[in-house]
């Protein structure tokens, strides 16, 4: 097999080669290493290789779905025994793991060859994948502009051709938002579908959930037949999906009703080319047969953005004390960690407990809206991929953050209210560009971002589709659906599937 090859071929596809002894786990790592090299001086999606991990596993018997795949973990609540979890910090850089997480045993089992570590921002807190301790990571479509956060890393790693399909996680938008961002499909799903262990027993507050970005949807449904299921110690069982879901999209989804909006939900500008994006998914739907019209969950979206941010936080500083608490100097973590730290340590137990409460309306407001309507259909980002630096707290406030916090005087404004309007801006900034994810993590909804539209300007804008809890089977079957009427697989940049690729072939 060449590179070509490689490129052509979907992970499921890899793994039916290895099985007919077309080609071998061995030449499929030294492609995906090679592409790798040519791809990493560009991107920077891989902050750790783990070649020798990789070489180990090959000389094992393997036997699985997907054995003999390439294949990267996010460095990010997927610990891989013996080696640090950095989180994208130079805090927790030392800080090994004793086990694997049981995702990524799981991903081990069904036969992926794991060689690396992608790239994200630290602690995984922001849409763009900026971390000083590993730089950051651009957009293979342009590396002007951020692949995305926070699994941006997994997100260019795919979209430059070096894996057919990365592991990411999504706490509030961090699988969907790097897929919509470099022209992938990224599906969240439901709350409590895949383990958290042992690490984690739900990882903030059930917000989080482990799945893949992928270049084909049957490899995202096959790895989630992979992944999915409760591990012994897990805070709550989920029912079993009752279908397999590399079934379940071999099949179309029945007639659905979709409702739609683009309008944002916390009151902030929507780009044309966002409306743009839903307003050609809306035709292609209506082509496809399904019935279509705008429509929203009666839900106060500035009220789920405030209740985002307060179980952001205050995840933040329990994060920050525990890995002090482990030997992690302080002064190691970045400025933003910093004071979204102190300001987490600055809310009551009561004003977190009240927002984490709210979760509960919106989930209910959700599901009225999900007895009428089969999908929610809004812009995954409310702009194209940004460019690097965009939307980022100014200088002067940088500094006086960083001056109120050295000096320990940003907890204490902060609980006396003087910080209010200064923090309030700069959580709205940083939303600004994603108000439309987070919906699904507070709800525990499953979501996905499908890449139906490109930017005048040549940068992919996926839409997002948000479905009923555990349903993820007809999110599945919607996105199989799309992708053979507007097929994306063979759409890579230029550089990555051109002669330049091609001279390397063997």
């Amino acid at each position: 097999m060449n590179v070509q090859d490689y490129l052509q071929r979907d992970a499921t596809a890899l793994a039916e080669a290895v099985k007919k002894g077309e080609t071998s786990a061995a030449e499929l790592l030294q492609l995906a290493l090679a592409q790798n090299a040519r791809a990493q001086p560009r991107t920077n999606a891989i902050c750790a290789l783990m070649e020798r991990e990789a070489r180990a596993q090959l000389a094992k018997p393997a036997a699985g779905p997907f054995t003999g795949v390439p294949f990267l973990i996010k460095d990010c609540a997927q610990d891989y025994a013996g080696l640090p979890t950095a989180y994208g910090s130079k805090a927790l850089s030392r800080v090994v793991a004793g086990d694997h997480a049981h995702v990524v045993r799981r991903y081990l089992a069904a036969g992926l060859v794991i060689f690396g570590k992608t790239n994200l921002p630290e602690l995984a807190l922001k849409g763009v994948s900026d971390s000083r301790a590993f730089g950051r990571v651009n957009n293979p479509w342009n590396g002007a502009h951020t692949p995305g956060g926070s699994s941006g890393g997994a997100a260019a790693a795919v979209a430059s051709g070096v894996v057919p399909m990365a592991a990411g996680n999504d706490g509030g938008g961090s699988i969907r938002i790097p897929a919509a961002c470099c022209g992938l499909f990224g599906l969240k799903p439901s709350r409590g579908l895949i383990s958290s262990g042992p690490g984690f027993g739900e990882y903030w507050y059930g917000a989080s959930s482990e799945g893949v970005i992928s270049r084909s949807v049957r490899d995202t449904a096959l790895a989630l037949d992979v992944i999915a299921g409760a591990e012994p110690g897990d805070p709550f069982l989920v029912a079993e999906p009752g279908t397999v879901f590399a079934n379940a999209v071999t099949r179309d989804p029945p007639r659905l009703r979709i409702g739609f909006s683009t309008v944002s939900p916390i009151g902030t500008e929507v780009h044309q080319e966002a409306k743009l994006a839903v307003e050609h998914a809306v035709k292609l739907l209506q082509g496809l047969g399904h019935e279509v019209e705008e429509a929203t969950p009666d839900i106060d979206g500035a009220a789920l953005a405030t209740s985002f941010l307060h179980v952001y936080f205050g995840q933040v500083a329990a994060f920050v004390a525990d890995a002090r608490s482990k030997g992690a100097k302080g002064e190691d973590f970045e400025l933003l960690t910093r004071v979204l730290a102190t300001l987490g340590g600055a809310i009551s137990a009561g004003a977190l407990t009240t927002q984490l409460l709210k979760w509960n309306v919106f989930a209910r407001a959700l599901a009225r809206f999900h007895a009428r309507y089969d999908l929610l259909l809004t812009p995954t980002l409310a702009h194209p991929p940004i460019r690097h630096g965009q939307g980022d707290p100014s200088t002067a406030e940088q500094t006086l953050l960083d001056m109120l916090d050295r000096i320990g005087l940003l907890g204490m404004l902060t609980r006396w209210g003087a910080l209010d309007g200064m923090i309030d801006k700069i959580a709205r900034d940083s939303l600004q560009y994603v108000p439309f994810t987070q919906l699904a993590n507070l709800t525990g909804t499953p979501a996905m971002s499908v890449p139906l539209h490109w930017t005048a300007d040549g940068l992919p804008l996926g839409v997002q589709f948000v479905g009923r809890l555990g349903d993820e089977a007809r999110l599945l079957q919607l996105a199989r659906q799309l992708e053979q009427a507007q097929p994306w697989f063979e759409r890579l940049p230029d550089w990555v599937g051109g002669a330049a690729a091609a001279a390397q072939t063997s």
